[in-house]
């Protein structure tokens, strides 16, 4: 039996530390827009990612006609995982002169391993090559 598509009303996105949804903006400011109950969300949220700590998720609300939504959510976006991992501030001004930091192929792979549902790699190879690229990109420098 096929399910019946809820006409949606919007598609909101924006970024939550794990667990600690309030009513505050943004979240209180962009749900009650539209006519959500924001108390529903934030229940549902704070259920969902209070192991997640205070990782910086990007969040997904999909908000329909009936006033009711769905939301996804991804990790830590690659460039706060590696200025973590490296142990920066932020990355480099321009990467392909100055280097701000290194990383060994070991933490690539770790981080590669922990971001394989956030990327669209087929494979551990290729999230490898997606973390080392966005590293480069950063200034950062992958050694053996």
């Amino acid at each position: 039996m096929a399910q019946i598509k809820k006409p949606v009303k919007g598609i909101i996105k924006f970024r939550l530390n794990g667990g600690k949804a309030t009513p505050a903006p943004p979240v209180g400011s962009t749900l009650g827009a539209h006519g959500v109950n924001m108390m529903d969300f934030i229940n549902a949220f704070n259920d969902q990612t209070r192991d997640l700590g205070d990782q910086l998720l990007s969040i997904k609300v999909t908000i329909y006609e009936d006033r009711t939504f769905t939301f996804t959510y991804k990790g830590e976006t690659m460039a706060n995982s590696l200025r973590k991992m490296a142990g920066i501030d932020k990355g480099s001004g321009v990467p392909n002169k100055t280097k701000v930091a290194k990383i060994t192929r070991e933490q690539v792979k770790t981080l590669a391993e922990k971001k394989m549902a956030d990327t669209n790699a087929h494979d551990l190879a290729a999230a490898e090559r997606i973390v080392a690229g966005q590293a480069r990109s950063m200034g950062i420098e992958v050694v053996n």
